[in-house]
């Protein structure tokens, strides 16, 4: 393998940064993706990454909406109705409405999850309960359905908690939507844990600095006015700042951070090491960083080495950076090209 010559220094060299804190990260997930027979049929929909790999670093708080509000397993299919300018939730073999208990239910237990610090949800998708986008709404009269539709639980999570990482397990099957995925659900963790304790302006300014790096693979813009928002932090009302910087920090994240802009990134970094190589030190890098750029090398490899030198220098502003590991490196996130 091309990288192979730095997978001793993978092994050797754990990487700096911040911690994700230590106990699990709460974090909700229609239930039959864990295997849970509570689907129409009597049937589940188990996801081997949720059960097996992520679930190792998280805590699952599983939901089905459809038999909590008193759907017997197994049980007639439900489907999203338009009618006039309302989605209505139905059973169309019984005519059966279930909108009303269905609202009224994920009003009810979103306030709860909310209250349980939960960082983020993995959705069903094209569930009319848990769909998170492009779920069916039928015609009433009958004919083609339009996929434009979100099921009433997930659109009732996502309207209390607009700042949660959410996702459906569907989209986790594209690596960089899984990656961009756990990296919101670390770094939410992370902010919930600064603003859950008694937090000073200047936690928050050392918690914007360590995501420096991490903010600009995302999106360089939204560094750019967070920052503007802490250097005038001190004149602000706490509440509002608290809200307004959560809600950006976590809009920025969600943008898919790029080869481009995380080979930025690694340039970056590569200037604070550059002075203590030589020649050739600078070169391997810079050609790493190409190959990174161009997709033929996963980003760990160019990362491996410049963290190497980074601990080797000693560099303390590197060495905060939550970037070089925002989550746990066993996730194996970074591995791919």
């Amino acid at each position: 393998m091309v990288y192979s010559k730095y997978t001793q220094l993978m092994k050797t060299e754990p990487a700096p940064g911040i911690a994700a804190p230590g106990a699990p990260i709460l974090v909700g997930v229609s239930a039959c993706l864990l295997g849970q027979r509570v689907r129409w049929d009597g049937g589940h929909k188990s996801d081997a990454f949720l059960t097996g790999m992520l679930g190792r670093y998280v805590e699952w708080v599983p939901v089905c909406p459809e038999v909590e509000v008193g759907l017997p397993v197994p049980r007639d299919t439900l489907r999203l109705v338009r009618r006039g300018q309302e989605v209505r939730m139905v059973m169309p073999r019984s005519a059966q409405d279930h909108t009303e208990a269905m609202t009224a239910y994920a009003a009810r237990t979103v306030r709860d999850l909310a209250a349980r610090n939960l960082c983020g949800f993995v959705l069903k998708k094209d569930s009319p309960s848990c769909g998170m986008e492009r779920v069916r709404v039928y015609p009433d009269e009958g004919g083609t359905p339009a996929r434009d539709g979100r099921g009433l639980f997930a659109a009732e999570l996502i309207r209390q908690m607009p700042h949660l990482p959410v996702e459906e397990e569907g989209r986790l099957a594209d690596r960089r939507l899984r990656e961009n995925f756990v990296e919101r659900l670390f770094a939410y963790r992370r902010l919930k844990s600064l603003f859950g304790a008694r937090w000073r302006v200047g936690d928050l300014v050392a918690f914007h600095a360590a995501h420096k790096l991490l903010l600009m693979a995302h999106s360089p813009a939204a560094y750019a006015r967070l920052g503007r928002l802490v250097a005038t932090a001190k004149g602000r009302p706490r509440e509002a700042l608290r809200q307004r910087y959560e809600g950006e920090f976590m809009a920025a994240l969600s943008v898919l951070a790029t080869p481009g802009r995380h080979a930025n990134v690694l340039h970056h970094m590569l200037g604070y090491v550059s002075p203590s190589l030589d020649r050739d030190q600078r070169a391997e890098i810079d050609e790493l960083i190409d190959d990174y750029r161009r997709e033929m090398v996963p980003l760990l490899v160019p990362l491996t080495l410049l963290r190497h030198h980074v601990r080797r220098l000693g560099i303390g502003y590197l060495l905060g950076q939550a970037y070089l590991e925002p989550n746990p490196k066993e996730l194996m996130l970074r591995n791919h090209a």
